[in-house]
């Protein structure tokens, strides 16, 4: 009889399945992150993605926020959010980086509102673990090695030991003799060509973004005692090219020029999710990491908002754009917060300083939302919770929600075999599916004890 019955629940379990376990899994198993140049060739190999993709671009020429309202781009925009370009993210300084970062805001640009402050990072996160092993190599081969830097009564100068270990290297000393022959063409000589901006912005992106880190960070984030190695740590972007300019235009009108070339509304959108002031860390920086607050900086060099030290302070040290708040108008107080997110951000001098001390420590990596839409907490608390009553391990009947439930009515269940079949772990998220799964397993424990009860008589 006990066979029987066990046939039976067995039975219904795999209607319980087919009905809900395919859409249960594909809600609670989100899309994960790919390259979203591998996105675009996947979505060219499918008719509908392809037409819409293409539909799409259609949608953003001109830059009229009012094309992106018609019917037809709205459907293009609601078929590419199931498709892997919606989740797909970029690399900082990969191959294709323009193509890619072309396909994500191909999406996400007519996602995004004009007035949104912050933006959603379009790159991959940084990994800190090695970004923190890389830094801790770098001050034991340079900074903490130097005799000179551990005696304060002598001269010390962690800029310049920064430049020999750069100079050292041939990748880095080739790439930064590069950007350095760019952006001193035209300062102060005559006979001179006039400096490029736009090529000195591009060999400075170029060598960030080819030399290992511990060079680059050796050059910018070097802890100085003294004006004369702060001036050259503020020397080190050549800043009479690539960030000084005659005037200083507004921060608005900066950002929002930023904002029209995918490279830069990238790196701005990345500064901000990593370097972004949050109070409720110690660091104030996001889940602690200094690491990817730093990658996001030199991110920003060479670009419409290279920031950049303002004097020669050695420890007081100012970091901000080339840009003003004057001429604001009724928008100075979104201009200062702009500003300010540069001239007054703990994450960011916080950052800095314990590079330069080497107090710096490996964060966990997290992944940026893909969205601006905030995720529900509550979807997260609730797969956990019954996902874990459903655990073979946890319970040793085969139907473990009965057992919690109904308590001694399951036994005759539990007693059919030494060795229950492992049950399948089903996550489970709110919504139609959840619904079901829910009413199927209360249908398996009442059918369960009413069998019990029917035996026991």
């Amino acid at each position: 009889m006990y066979f029987y019955i066990y046939v039976i629940l067995l039975a219904i379990d795999d209607v319980v399945l087919s009905l809900a376990g395919p859409s249960a899994l594909s809600a609670a198993e989100p899309h994960k992150p790919v390259d979203c140049v591998r996105a675009g060739d996947m979505c060219s190999q499918s008719p509908q993605c392809s037409s819409r993709y293409r539909v799409m671009r259609q949608c953003l020429v001109g830059r009229d926020r009012n094309m992106l309202a018609n019917r037809e781009c709205q459907e293009a925009l609601e078929v590419l959010q199931d498709s892997p370009l919606f989740h797909c993210r970029c690399k900082r300084g990969m191959k294709k980086e323009l193509q890619c970062l072309q396909s994500y805001w191909t999406i996400h640009k007519g996602l995004a509102d004009d007035d949104e402050f912050y933006e959603a990072s379009p790159y991959e996160p940084v990994d800190s673990l090695r970004l923190a092993s890389i830094i801790s190599g770098m001050h034991t081969s340079t900074t903490r090695s130097s005799p000179q830097c551990q005696d304060s009564s002598r001269t010390c100068n962690p800029c310049l030991d920064a430049t020999k270990a750069c100079n050292l290297n041939d990748v880095c000393k080739r790439q930064r003799s590069l950007y350095i022959s760019y952006c001193n063409k035209g300062s102060g000589h005559p006979s001179s060509e006039p400096c490029s901006r736009n090529r000195c912005h591009k060999h400075l992106r170029q060598f960030f973004d080819r030399i290992q880190n511990e060079y680059g960070y050796g050059l910018l984030f070097c802890s100085c005692r003294d004006a004369a190695c702060a001036e050259r740590r503020r020397q080190t972007i050549v800043p009479q090219c690539s960030y000084e300019d005659k005037s200083k235009p507004n921060c608005l009108r900066l950002r929002s020029d930023c904002r029209e070339e995918q490279l830069c509304r990238s790196r701005l959108a990345d500064f901000h999710t990593n370097c972004r002031v949050s109070p409720e860390y110690i660091s104030s920086c996001p889940n602690e990491n200094y690491q990817a607050c730093l990658a996001s900086y030199a991110g920003l060099i060479g670009t419409v908002v290279t920031p950049n030290y303002v004097d020669s302070s050695p420890s007081d040290f100012i970091i901000s754009p080339w840009c003003s708040c004057h001429g604001s108008g009724n928008q100075e107080a979104e201009c200062e917060r702009f500003l300010l997110d540069f001239r007054n951000n703990t994450c960011l001098r916080n950052a800095i300083q314990a590079f330069g001390h080497g107090t710096d420590r490996p964060k966990p990596a997290t992944v940026p939302p893909t969205t601006s839409v905030k995720p529900e907490p509550e979807m997260t608390a609730n797969a956990t919770t019954k996902e874990k009553m459903l655990r073979a391990e946890n319970y040793p009947c085969a139907f473990p929600t009965c057992s919690l439930e109904y308590g001694d009515k399951c036994s005759l269940m539990c007693e059919v075999s030494e060795d229950p079949p492992e049950v399948l772990t089903i996550p489970m998220t709110r919504g139609q599916s959840s619904s079901l799964t829910d009413h199927a397993q209360l249908w398996i424990a009442c059918l369960t004890s009413l069998l019990g009860s029917a035996l026991a008589l």
